[in-house]
């Protein structure tokens, strides 16, 4: 994903790449001090966002079900299912918080894998260690959300702060390796 040797040998497009990873970055770290600092409706926001993502994929599994074989009833479950669960999550944005607890710390934990994973694919290269920060952080927060996930108030808190403390991080690190590259791009020019 985000590998050196993936870059562009292009040089021209550095710049462009650099200017829309650091905005790219500042969103995420706004978006992440609003979910810090208003944590309860971010759990809410999260919870509405997934339900949403499930209703609009079991609609295109029906519409695929539907075009491809009508009879096949594992598809239609899929799509009823999907429907169903995602329509729950709104009506119950509560019980929908729970559900999204779990599926957060399971998020958390394939986050902090990914981190250290990128952050040893490039370690020779200046800040690496920024994504096997990431990758540690992310292992805190799902093994805090772990722990705590018995406590319905405590998780609907966390949900925000970890949402928020994680596009917070994701910022950051986008923003130092868009000004890396934007500095890779100005020596190319000279």
């Amino acid at each position: 994903m985000w590998n050196y040797s993936m870059l562009p040998s292009d040089l021209d497009i550095l710049p462009k790449y650099s200017k829309y990873a650091i905005i790219t970055g500042i969103v995420f770290a706004v978006l992440g001090l609003v979910g810090i600092i208003y944590p309860f409706y971010a759990s809410v926001f999260a919870t509405a966002f997934v339900a949403w993502l499930m209703i609009f994929g079991g609609i295109m599994a029906g519409y695929l079900t539907f075009i491809t074989d009508k009879r096949d009833w594992l598809g239609w479950l899929k799509t009823l299912i999907l429907i169903g669960v995602g329509v729950y999550m709104l009506v119950r944005p509560l019980i929908g918080i729970e559900a999204l607890g779990l599926l957060l710390a399971m998020y958390f934990l394939i986050d902090a894998f990914a981190g250290f994973a990128l952050g040893s694919m490039m370690r020779p290269a200046k800040g690496w260690w920024l994504w096997s920060l990431n990758g540690f952080f992310s292992l805190v927060l799902a093994i805090i959300f772990l722990v705590s996930w018995t406590s319905f108030a405590a998780e609907a808190w966390l949900i925000g702060i970890f949402v928020g403390i994680s596009l917070l991080f994701d910022g950051i690190t986008l923003i130092v390796i868009g000004t890396r590259i934007k500095k890779i791009g100005n020596v190319s020019e000279k």
